[in-house]
């Protein structure tokens, strides 16, 4: 077999075979030879590197060991927000301007396959240096999965509920680095453990099921949990032009499409969240159900004095567009949620709360796999107030790959509903934030 596309082709996981096809998945493409055939008397040599997949360190009948590496460093600079803001209640918070340095994140993910190509793991091993000293600052989490065919894949453990797009699996390639606009913060999902299905529905049709404990299980505790297992999330991906968009369907087009490549998604979640499930505030990846105006739900007394939430039920869901040719692309998300059937201490006054919001980035490779420039825009909407943000940016590929970049991200925000240390903005945000990083990623 031979490779012949820019997306790496894995065994078990974006190829496979059995006694009668070959099938692939997510942008494999190569040539491929049946029936009896005489192998090479030695394989490539190992340690070697694919690129965007990583360090392959074992190759063998029993199985293979790849090993990654992710880290950046960031230089963000929070001085011109201004000091303080006034929520929806009017409470009045004191906001923390930072202007630091930081080894931002270091990621480091195991993966391969043992004894059969159909059985894949994923292990991995992720810090937030940012959080020092916060739940989850340092996680050991991962999953294991077999793979049927191309059309089923059935997983268990850690992953990324498919909530919006950008918890499909694309991370970190992503037009900013390791940040997302308000409003997929606002709306989206966490990593939780749970069982899930996904695969294709046909070659232009993907999918994804998953059943979870929570939103959010970084700082969380078995012991915290309730035990009704009622998280529910599911997406559908439909490419119709070129059957993918991209590497692992990123943001932007690095990979300069020469045919118009299009998406289209659509996300649905629910969950019955109860205050102890929910993550700490300065969590890694934190999915804090708040108020559009960066108020936690669950805060005592937020809707009045004596009034305290212990569960709420939450929907959310998303519709998600995109084109890329040559280097442009233009994508775009719109987000709804409903938060219903408050329970706990004198609940019975508050009304269901229904937000909705959107967001649109746009970029070009200025100069082809060397400069990209971008553009961002996003709000968020509700009751407690309407905020929203601007982004303009660039990634400087000096080296001509994808695996190291400089990226300067200049960004106005105003009122963000979200915010922690390992986030831009802080919650109530309201100003310009700049922050420069450089991405190691192989």
């Amino acid at each position: 077999m031979r490779s012949s596309g820019a997306a790496p082709c894995l065994l078990g996981k974006t190829w496979g075979y059995d006694q009668t096809s070959i099938w692939v998945a997510d942008g494999c493409s190569g040539e491929f030879v049946t029936g009896q055939v005489q192998l090479p008397a030695t394989k490539p040599a190992v340690p070697r590197h694919l690129p965007n997949v990583g360090f392959l360190l074992f190759d063998g009948d029993k199985g293979q060991i790849y090993l990654r590496l992710f880290s950046y460093g960031r230089y963000l600079n929070q001085r011109n927000l201004d000091e303080s803001y006034v929520d929806a209640f009017g409470n009045s918070h004191t906001v923390q301007r930072r202007q630091d340095i930081q080894l931002q994140k270091w990621f480091s993910p195991f993966s391969g396959w043992f004894l059969s190509p159909k059985f894949r793991y994923y292990l991995y091993v992720w810090s937030s240096n940012a959080s020092q000293g916060d739940p989850a600052q340092v996680v050991g989490a991962g999953n294991l999965s077999w793979t049927f065919n191309r059309f089923v894949t059935v997983g268990v453990g850690i992953t990324s509920l498919p909530a919006v797009r950008s918890t499909e699996g694309q991370f970190p390639y992503w037009l900013g680095v390791d940040d997302r606009l308000i409003a997929d913060e606002f709306f989206r999902g966490s990593y939780t453990s749970g069982v899930w299905l996904k695969g294709e529905l046909q070659t232009k049709v993907k999918y994804m099921v998953m059943f979870a404990n929570n939103l959010s299980t970084l700082g969380v505790s078995a012991a915290q949990l309730d035990n009704r297992m009622d998280t529910q999330s599911y997406s559908v991906q439909w490419m119709p032009t070129t059957g993918e968009f991209g590497l692992w369907n990123t943001f932007g087009d690095y990979d300069d499409h020469q045919k118009v490549a299009t998406r289209v998604g659509w996300h649905y979640t629910h969950s019955l969240e109860e205050k102890q499930s929910q993550p700490g505030t300065e969590g890694i990846e934190n999915s804090q159900i708040r108020l559009t105006d960066g108020s936690v739900i669950f805060t005592p007394n937020l809707f009045g004095p004596g009034t305290t939430v212990n569960e709420v039920d939450y929907h959310m869901m998303s519709v998600d567009g995109g084109a890329k040719y040559k280097g442009v692309s233009i994508e775009g998300e719109y987000y709804w949620r409903w938060l219903r059937n408050f329970t706990g201490v004198n609940t019975g006054g508050i009304a269901n709360i229904n937000d909705h919001g959107y967001q649109l980035q746009t970029s070009a490779m200025a100069v082809p796999k060397i400069l990209q420039v971008y553009f961002g825009n996003s709000q968020v909407f509700g009751r407690y107030g309407d905020q929203w943000e601007v982004r303009a940016g660039e990634n400087w590929y000096f080296m001509k790959e994808r695996g190291l970049r400089l990226n300067g991200e200049w960004m106005y925000v105003n009122r963000s509903p979200v915010g922690y240390t390992a986030y831009p903005y802080p919650v109530g945000a309201k100003g310009t934030v700049f922050h420069i990083n450089l991405e190691m990623n192989f």
